[in-house]
């Protein structure tokens, strides 16, 4: 609908513009939102606002215009001019009966629009380098990737979703070290234990695994471990194989998976990088200085040029991700998105300012990144903050064996990305409506219950009849969740613009409220066959639209609880 009324204002743009009493060529950027209140209507337009100085006339005035040269629209019950010259729609029974028709009529894609119309996008998260177990920030990480694979999914989009092994760094050497001197019998709190070293149980579990010979299977490649505790290059190519496998797993158990996993060290073996290098000594974008190469990215906004390659001949960390990146749009990424946590944000500016100085066609802008903030974890009043098996943090794992999986994505993906998150265990793990996974799945089961009772009483729901006594959904409470409905696509489609799978969660909450108002005053079997099938159609898109909501955070809907 706020696409219909859009298109209506256009149409009365146009007609003045036509009629010579609007000047051709005036801005024409204006927005259709949602009231605040019902009161001053279901939608409110500025464009009256944004018109008046080049029509000559006051908002209130033009807005008076715009209504009269707005097309008839059967969705419309009334406009109105308000304040300083919005111009206000009060929708019609039948734009929210539409609703409920669509709703069980397009079912699992209610609510998904076309905003991608086919194009790619590619969806890079967690990237968590194979060292350890994922802790809660790649928890964090998952679901807010995932959600996004999913809403972008919802919009049109064809989604890839991409994990980024760094798998050529010094922390892989760490790793190395670490479970070598475990193979030779040290522990963390001997003498030669590594400086940095990994001090987590896993550790001992690996070297443990290595020395009994055990195999790995990981992207189709099986890896034998040599049992041999002196050769390291042997235990890193058996520790790498063995935590991208356990990575795996838990991601699995989270329902996250993904379409490529791309190694750093390809980059490497493939000479993408050094391609990518003289790429941007070829556009002359580079010099040399101190025996170094520099990259002159404060041409391109950041706030000082940047070291490609050191001294030593090796190169500096963001030079790998520029190759990879331009690997992305090589592949035919039209939109790119990289979910992150905010520690990597003085990075971002020299990756896009690379991608600049290729002088390859990629927009600025491009990649878009979404960085999340840290996670807090609560459990009876107090912070917790180790993992016995991880030795320095809280585990995914963990969190999914305390209160399960819908739980876990729930509040890892509920709150805006750029918020800090206190992931309450306790409050994860109530079955009141206090926990808001709880509450919206209860409204689904609720739904589903109604329609078990109805079967049990020797009853049939008619739909054809039920959607054609929508008219008798006249009560407050029936047309606020007819209002909560008419907002899915709206939400799909924000949710998919600015990269925020939380305003789906948003949405949700407010549904199974306006559900749960409703269903705690009204019967839903009464004996008039006419308002049982209205009330039952009108459940029945409910029922939709939570199913549908939760599918895009990745949370199951159950029907019974």
């Amino acid at each position: 609908m706020k696409a219909s009324l859009h298109h209506l204002v256009q149409c009365a743009i146009t007609a003045l513009q036509a009629s010579g009493d609007l000047p051709a060529g005036a801005p024409t950027q204006f927005v259709v939102e949602r009231t605040r209140s019902r009161e001053h209507g279901d939608f409110a337009c500025n464009a009256a606002l944004l018109l008046a100085k080049a029509a000559g006339r006051k908002p209130r005035e033009l807005a008076s215009a715009l209504v009269g040269a707005l097309p008839p629209d059967a969705g419309v019950a009334k406009v109105e001019i308000a304040g300083p010259g919005f111009i206000n729609f009060f929708l019609g029974a039948a734009a929210h009966h539409a609703q409920v028709r669509d709703a069980l009529r397009l079912g699992k894609t209610w609510g998904h629009g076309s905003s991608g119309a086919g194009r790619t996008a590619g969806v890079e998260f967690v990237s968590a380098n194979p060292t350890g177990p994922l802790h809660v920030g790649h928890g964090r990480a998952a679901a807010l990737g995932d959600c996004i694979a999913r809403v972008l999914a919802a919009n049109g989009w064809h989604v890839r979703r991409e994990f980024y092994y760094n798998d050529a760094g010094a922390q892989i050497s760490n790793l190395a070290v670490s479970v070598q001197a475990r193979a030779l019998g040290k522990g963390p709190d001997d003498a030669g234990w590594p400086a940095d070293g990994y001090r987590g149980e896993y550790i001992k579990e690996v070297a443990q695994a290595y020395l009994d010979g055990a195999s790995v299977e990981v992207d189709g490649q099986i890896v034998q471990a040599a049992r041999d505790a002196h050769d390291l290059d042997a235990i890193r190519r058996f520790a790498v194989a063995w935590l991208r496998r356990e990575q795996n797993a838990d991601l699995a158990a989270f329902d996250v998976r993904f379409d490529v996993y791309f190694l750093e060290s390809s980059l490497y073996a493939d000479g993408k990088v050094e391609e990518t290098v003289r790429e941007l000594v070829a556009h002359g974008h580079t010099y040399e200085e101190g025996g170094a190469l520099w990259l002159r990215t404060t041409r391109f906004g950041d706030d000082k040029d940047r070291v490609m390659r050191k001294s030593d001949g090796s190169y500096t960390y963001f030079v790998p991700d520029v190759a990879y990146h331009r690997s992305k749009w090589q592949r035919g990424y039209e939109r790119a998105i990289t979910e992150l946590g905010s520690d990597h944000h003085g990075s971002l500016a020299r990756v896009r300012a690379g991608l600049q100085a290729l002088d390859c066609g990629i927009p600025q802008g491009w990649p878009e990144y979404v960085l999340h903030q840290m996670v807090t974890v609560m459990r009876g009043g107090e912070e917790v903050k180790l993992s016995k098996r991880a030795g320095s943090y809280v585990t995914l794992r963990d969190l999914i064996d305390e209160v399960g999986r819908d739980a876990t994505r729930w509040f890892l993906a509920a709150r805006k990305a750029d918020s800090q998150l206190v992931f309450d265990i306790d409050l994860a793990r109530a079955q009141t409506n206090d926990n808001p996974v709880y509450y919206v799945q209860y409204a689904h089961a609720r739904v589903c219950s109604v329609m078990r009772q109805l079967g049990e009483r020797g009853l049939v729901w008619d739909e054809r009849n039920g959607l054609a006594r929508l008219d008798r959904l006249d009560s407050e409470a029936e047309q606020l969740v007819l209002t909560e409905l008419s907002r899915l696509a709206e939400v799909i489609e924000a949710a998919g613009t600015s990269l925020e799978p939380h305003l789906v969660a948003t949405w949700l909450r407010e549904l199974a409220a306006a559900f749960h108002g409703w269903y705690n005053t009204s019967q839903f079997i009464v004996d008039d066959a006419d308002l049982r099938d209205a009330r039952l159609a009108l459940a029945q898109a409910v029922r939709q639209g939570l199913a549908n909501g939760l599918d895009l955070l990745g949370v199951a809907a159950p029907e019974s609880m």
